[in-house]
């Protein structure tokens, strides 16, 4: 156990958080590890919204440039940010056990805006947007990029009634403000609250340090949930949500597909055993598909 690994991250407190969870991990193993920061392009430009930059793997794609040139051993990503199809040459090493799943709302000073028609909501989640346009048409969205702490800091200096984030971001990181709830009616975005090990396909030796980080309840269910936002064919520019868990050896999975605007919405409930997991996710947006959902993404890429 000799041989150095070389963990590739993203600069941001969250993702060197992630990072050192798993530099941590493989150290407990006896491994040596050294943390190797790079930046990425959705680190880069935090004007642009996310869905027309409209590259899948924007918050991967250089930490992948670096694991394929031998730069890193193993990089460090949220789940939700990595494309269901990865780099050829890169494998998934292993799923570490899920945090907390669920959005949350940060507000400014009260929740009375919510009973307001005019408020002002910010988040660059197409996902986000659209559910919360589908509960509040009558509320403005605005834009809101960069890490955890700088959405943090513009909702603070913005004049906006609020923000929306993923609760485990704010948590791993300890700056959850007093003034959040986490919104129950959400659907999560497909893998949210899950970290990844990903390392070069031919790497025996990573994929086998790595392997008793893998939690096999949290792999199953983040892969039933991109395997449905896969078939969608979705990707940032989707709102697509979905949430599986497993209770009694059942499956329970719920996920959703909505326009842009919020005013459409098609969801789908499934329960399944689990000799039945490789096709959950699948099935469910076929049925999504069929009810219409194919009407819906071709919207979305043409207005796109």
């Amino acid at each position: 156990m000799n041989k150095e690994i070389r963990i590739g991250t993203r600069e941001s407190q969250l993702a060197l958080w992630q990072a050192n969870k798993v530099k941590d991990l493989l150290e407990a193993q006896g491994y040596t590890t050294v943390l190797v920061p790079i930046k990425s392009e959705g680190d880069i430009d935090l004007v642009t919204p996310l869905y027309e930059i409209g590259v899948q793997g924007i918050f991967t794609k250089s930490l992948d440039i670096a694991l394929l040139n031998g730069r890193i051993d193993i990089a460090v990503h949220s789940l939700k940010d990595v494309p269901t199809q990865l780099p050829e040459g890169i494998v998934q090493a292993a799923v570490l056990e899920r945090g907390p799943v669920k959005d949350l709302l940060v507000y400014k000073n009260d929740l009375s805006f919510l009973d307001n028609t005019i408020a002002n909501i910010a988040t660059s989640s197409v996902r986000r947007k659209a559910q919360w346009l589908r509960k509040y048409p009558q509320h403005q969205l605005h834009n809101l990029r960069g890490n955890v702490n700088t959405r943090l800091q513009k909702l603070a200096a913005e004049n906006w009634d609020g923000a929306i984030f993923a609760t485990a971001g704010l948590e791993r990181i300890g700056v959850r403000p007093a003034n959040s709830i986490e919104l129950d009616w959400m659907l999560p975005a497909p893998a949210q609250g899950a970290v990844v090990v990903v390392c070069r396909g031919e790497d025996d030796y990573c994929r086998q340090a790595c392997s008793p980080l893998n939690d096999l309840t949290t792999a199953l269910c983040t892969r039933i949930e991109r395997d449905f936002l896969r078939t969608l064919m979705g990707g940032c520019t989707t709102p697509i949500s979905a949430y599986a868990f497993i209770e009694d050896n059942t499956i329970i999975f719920s996920g959703e597909l909505c326009s842009l605007d919020g005013t459409e919405l098609l969801s789908i409930q499934e329960e399944a055993s689990l000799a039945q997991a490789a096709t959950v996710g699948i099935s469910a947006a076929e049925k999504i598909l069929a009810q219409g959902g194919d009407k819906i993404v071709a919207q979305i890429r043409n207005a796109g």
